[in-house]
Parts: structure tokens; sequence; C-alpha cells
């Protein structure tokens, strides 16, 4: 597991202000994983796919740890949903990933790939910025989940977006403004305490 270890001119992420290294970034990755399972049971119930605090933990989860570690701890909370009940309302298999909200699941991955990769360049510092980061969040876990739904469940492509995506853009917009809130006041937080 590879750290993102400070340079010179170069943003890091929060986990980065944590002392340690392997430890941290284990513990960190573990920490992630089952946040992430946690938020899951957050639950709006809606058909055929609700609304769960999940895509929230994504963008934090990603923007906290950069695209290494978000990306393994958000891959171990998919491999975890296997066997445990991790996923939405306490769900668990791998039969997940390919029935209806299987999209949404592997947009998770990518999704954290991408946030943590963006928080490594400074985007979850600023209020604006964090925003749309956490609005590219959801659009990555949106595409493939629409396109998923809609292979599996044979609902027409104006169905299929208006229950895999237009329900779900209010709740969206308002999880962005949460992580653009947290974000940017945690790291004023690091700084002062570093300052």
């Amino acid at each position: 597991m590879s750290t993102n270890a400070p340079a010179l001119g170069r943003p890091t992420v929060l986990a980065d202000a944590i002392p340690g290294a392997r430890t941290r970034d284990i513990a960190l990755v573990v920490g992630g994983a089952l946040f992430t399972a946690l938020m899951a049971q957050l639950v709006i119930p809606m058909t055929p796919v609700p609304m769960t605090g999940q895509t929230l933990a994504i963008g934090l989860v990603g923007a906290s740890l950069g695209l290494r570690r978000g990306l393994a701890s958000i891959a171990l909370y998919v491999a975890l949903g296997f066997v445990f009940p991790f996923y939405a309302e306490g769900s668990s298999g791998i039969s997940h990933l390919w029935g209806a909200t299987g999209g949404y699941i592997w947009g998770f991955i990518a999704a954290a790939a991408i946030v943590g990769w963006m928080a490594e360049h400074g985007a979850d510092r600023k209020i604006s910025l964090a925003f749309a980061t956490f609005v590219i969040a959801q659009l990555v876990i949106f595409v493939p989940g629409v396109v998923v739904l809609q292979l599996v469940t044979h609902l027409s492509w104006s169905a299929a977006i208006h229950s895999g995506f237009t329900v779900f853009i209010v709740g969206g917009l308002v999880k962005a403004a949460v992580g653009a809130a947290v974000l940017p006041g945690v790291w004023h937080a690091v700084n002062r305490s570093n300052g």
C-alpha cells in the first residue's frame, strides 16, 4: 500500500495529517470501508434503487484518503459486501454486482479513485471545488448505475434515467453540499493545528 507522502509544492490529503505510514494506511483503508458500510444503512427506500448514504461516504473516503487508499478502501467495502451485510438495507452477496444496483457498486470504486485524485490536487480545500468534486463523484456513480439498471430491468432508457438518476438529483446535491462543507472545514482545522 503506497502512501501519499507530502512533497514540496504538492497538496496532500487529510489522511497524511495522521502520523504513521503502513499501519496508519491499513487502519484508514479498513476504517473507510466500515464507514461506507455504516452509511449504506442510512436508507430511504425507493424502487428499484434505494437512496443511501453510500455516495456521501464514497466522496468523503476518497477525498480523505487519496487515490490509492481511497480506491483500496472502497474496493474492500465492495469485497466485504460479498460476505457481510454491508450493502444497502443490510444486504450482501456477489449477486449484487450483476443486479439492478450493480452499476452503482462498480461506480463507487471509480468515484473513490477520481475523488481521491482530485483531492490530491487540492480540490477538497475550497468549498466550490469540493462541491464540484462531489458532483463529479455522483455522476461517475450514476452513469454505470443507470446503464446497468436499464440492462438488467429492461426499463426504457427514459424510465431508467428517471428511476436511477433524476430522482436522486436533489439528494446528490445535498450530499455534495455536505462534503463541500465538511472537507474544507477539516482542512482549516488541520492547518490551524499545524500552524
